[in-house]
């Protein structure tokens, strides 16, 4: 009786024991084929992250790859997911897809501000808002996670939001896809997002989406964004004991952690940098020699293309990857989805980066800023990543490319066609001239002309896009009139292509070079008081605060007068058209350019030609000879909402007139053109100029 008790107990054992190690079994081949697996949400995770090897948690499942000796591991928490190799461990909170630690070789600690709540260190985030509502900013958490590729070189995992119509009002109408790629012995990881709507889903604005990251004040002071733009940084609490100026990001240090910054003032935007300048930028630690880095080896998936402006890194210490953003353009740059429009876009990828240098080395920061962008360099010759395991990211093989080259004709100028030397050329979706400064939905592929002209746009994904092109030192855009539709594998060469600039007369007289920028008027030196340290002697002073206010200063009672032949632009052509103080209240300015003819065509028609490098809530009247006309020969209207003024931007969004100007108007001898900004509601109202030309009637060229 008991030897068959035994017998059946141990047949049962064996049993129980064979379900186990199927169930233990199934879960890793569910990981190894790509199946979601269900975790629970509860419990938690040892945030302090000492450096240690990876080990399986006694909360979840550790899966390690390649063997017990390789160092790409992938540990599945309750609460959170971690991506490990020798070099970096990343956490992130499952299934929300937040990044909630980056630790770093052997160094103590996390490296993103561990005193932060885990949803405030490192995130996607977006603003957005339906019809008639007002803008909600949210991080984008999801609700599913699952593991996409695990080998011995590369893991890959995705968090995902799936919209449905009882999320109406409540959650942005957009799939969210988010991934996360480590591979084996990178020093870093790569995040990218994939965004989609169905059709027939509501109205929907998206004002902002990026990436974001916290960092450990107590590691990173120093920041990097360019070459010549670097500093060791106030710290975030020095902002909230400073004195806040004319908007909120602008604050006058009082009470610094570091005497030296007292009086400095800090904003954001003073850092501020063009997409196509926008590679790499970051944070170094000097006491532990290592460096942390945003660096993106494309701007495709950025909207507004190559000059479109947009924050980098600030005091926080802040790193940030942009997208989608309405600084610098106003909402322009924000995507209006209509009532069931579908949409999809890839976002991404970006590579964070982490460095580190030798501790007997006397300059850290060259040592690792110069990595840095060794290692960008290193990206962009990979693009497009071969390892992003989405469809919806195509692979070089699946993309194709434009060659060419650009010619400008102008009689006026050259009796032979011109080189377009230095033109920016660019695929971008189908629109009108100029539309791709205010694209937004889909993608932009630059690149700088050659001396020559010839361009080659590589790497293309597969679509319908229009040809663009603006040339520094000639006016208007460029667009070829042929739609170019871009397959895998691809090659076109479209031959010669000649742009001819809006022109109808000889040049009279100009003011500036057109470049789209006003940097190289009158931009003048700042009141000590506003200072930031970074900017002191340097010819972008535009960066600094309060420039604009200066205009007061310098016209106190009447505005500026500008004469042609005697003036000088960088002289006496103040960078921004602004409302003047005058006591207690902003008036109007008025600006006069004075200039001779010796003879006037009555009968003929004069071109004024008006190029804005940005506008914000302002108006521009003309008149010619009579200040006091009641009706202007011209006006803009109303236009522009970039705040290029106030976030130190130097240019905005372009914008290109023509002002008929009768031969009547004008008179043998001295002439005044008469420009009026109108608008005085806020000192940040007003116009920067780009260039300004008068053509004469047109005459006989060869």
């Amino acid at each position: 009786m008991k030897k068959t008790n035994c017998s059946s107990m141990l047949r049962s054992i064996t049993a129980i024991l064979s379900i186990l190690l199927l169930s233990i079994t199934s879960v890793e081949s569910l990981l190894a084929k790509n199946i979601q697996v269900n975790v629970a949400a509860s419990g938690g995770l040892d945030t302090t992250l000492r450096h240690r090897k990876a080990r399986p948690s006694s909360r979840g499942d550790a899966t390690t790859i390649g063997g017990s000796n390789s160092k790409l591991q992938l540990l599945v928490q309750e609460r959170h997911v971690v991506l490990e190799n020798s070099i970096v461990r990343v956490n992130l909170s499952n299934p929300e897809g937040l990044i909630t630690a980056i630790q770093y070789k052997d160094i103590d600690g996390n490296l993103l501000d561990h005193g932060s709540a885990e949803d405030c260190r490192g995130y996607w985030d977006v603003v957005w808002g339906g019809p008639g509502k007002n803008w909600t900013m949210v991080k984008l958490r999801t609700t599913t996670f699952k593991v996409i590729v695990q080998n011995e070189n590369q893991i890959e995992v995705s968090f995902t939001r799936i919209w449905d119509t009882s999320l109406k009002g409540k959650v942005m109408p957009v799939n969210v896809d988010k991934r996360y790629v480590m591979l084996k012995d990178s020093s870093g990881f790569y995040t990218y997002a994939i965004f989609e709507r169905l059709k027939g889903w509501p109205e929907l604005s998206i004002a902002e989406t990026r990436i974001a990251f916290k960092l450990n004040e107590d590691k990173f002071h120093h920041m990097t964004i360019t070459d010549t733009r670097q500093r060791e940084m106030p710290a975030y609490q020095d902002r909230q004991k400073g004195q806040p100026l004319a908007y909120p990001e602008a604050v006058l240090l009082t009470d610094p952690v570091n005497p030296v910054n007292k009086g400095e003032v800090d904003d954001k935007y003073q850092y501020s940098t063009e997409n196509k300048d926008t590679g790499v930028h970051g944070w170094i630690s000097a006491n532990l020699h290592i460096g942390l880095w945003m660096i993106a080896a494309s701007n495709e998936f950025r909207a507004g293309g190559p000059h479109k402006q947009d924050l980098t890194s600030h005091t926080g210490p802040i790193s940030l990857a942009m997208f989608i953003s309405s600084h610098y353009t106003g909402e322009d740059l924000a995507p209006k989805f209509k009532n069931g429009e579908p949409w999809k876009k890839v976002f991404g990828p970006v590579f964070v980066y982490v460095n580190s240098g030798p501790g007997a080395k006397k300059d850290v920061y060259t040592t690792l800023w110069e990595d840095a962008k060794a290692q960008l360099a290193k990206e962009i010759k990979s693009w497009p990543y071969s390892f992003p395991a989405s469809d919806d990211f195509p692979a070089s093989d699946q993309r194709g490319s434009v060659t060419g080259s650009l010619l400008i004709r102008d009689r006026y100028v050259n009796k032979r066609d011109i080189a377009g030397k230095s033109a920016y050329v660019g695929l971008a979706p189908p629109g009108d001239v100029g539309s791709w400064q205010r694209e937004c939905k889909g993608y932009q592929f630059w690149t700088e002309a050659n001396a020559d002209g010839s361009f080659s746009i590589s790497n293309v994904r597969a679509g319908e896009y229009n040809l663009f092109a603006w040339v520094p030192g000639f006016i208007g855009d460029f667009k070829h009139n042929m739609s170019i539709k871009i397959s895998p594998g691809s090659k076109q060469n479209l031959g010669k292509l000649v742009y001819e600039p809006p022109r109808d007369g000889p040049t009279l007289w100009e003011i500036g070079f057109p470049d789209r920028s006003a940097a190289e008027f009158c931009v003048p030196e700042p009141n000590k008081k506003y200072m930031n340290k970074l900017y002191a002697d340097r010819e972008d002073w535009f960066r600094q605060y309060g420039t604009w206010e200066r205009y007061s200063e310098m016209y106190p009672t009447r505005d500026l007068v500008y004469t042609i032949g005697v003036s000088q632009h960088q002289r006496d052509w103040f960078y921004a058209q602004v409302p003047r103080k005058l006591g207690n209240k902003s008036v109007p300015t008025t600006w006069s350019i004075v200039f001779k003819i010796n003879k006037v065509l009555p009968s003929g028609t004069y071109k004024l030609r008006l190029a804005l490098a940005s506008a914000t809530y302002a108006e521009l009247q003309v008149r010619v000879n009579d200040q006091r006309a009641a009706k202007p020969l011209f006006t803009t209207g109303r236009i522009g909402k970039d705040n290029a003024i106030a976030r130190h931007g130097i240019h905005g969004l372009y914008w290109l007139y023509t002002v008929d100007v009768p031969g009547y108007l004008l008179r043998p001898g001295k002439n005044t053109i008469f420009l009026t900004q109108t608008r005085t509601s806020s000192a940040f109202y007003g116009f920067l100029y780009d260039y300004i030309r008068l053509e004469g009637p047109p005459s006989n060229v060869a």
